[in-house]
């Protein structure tokens, strides 16, 4: 097991430097809150970072894991800034 093998392409992280490794995207994984490492997206992350980490899984697979966690992130962010909002409501036809 290697937690030492480098992305293809660095994962741009919202604080710090862009994850080279597995290591560096488990260490900023590490420092979420637990309720939201708890989240589904960063769960099924951990497991394909866990996979590329084993030889069990492609490298690109944990990659996307991490970027779609951190995507779904901002999305709820987003969500969160929008209450209120017109967002969620069908758009009249014109």
């Amino acid at each position: 097991m290697t937690w030492d093998r480098p992305f293809a392409q660095p994962v741009p992280l919202p604080k710090g430097p862009p994850a080279q490794t597995l290591r560096h995207a488990a260490n900023y994984i590490r420092t979420l809150p637990p309720t939201e490492r708890e989240r589904q997206e960063w769960r099924l992350a951990i497991q394909m970072l866990i996979d590329a980490a084993e030889d069990r899984g492609p490298m690109l697979f944990a990659r996307m894991g991490i970027v779609r966690a951190l995507e779904a992130d901002t999305e709820g962010a987003h969500d969160t800034e929008s209450q209120g909002s017109h967002r969620g409501k069908p758009r009249r036809a014109s």
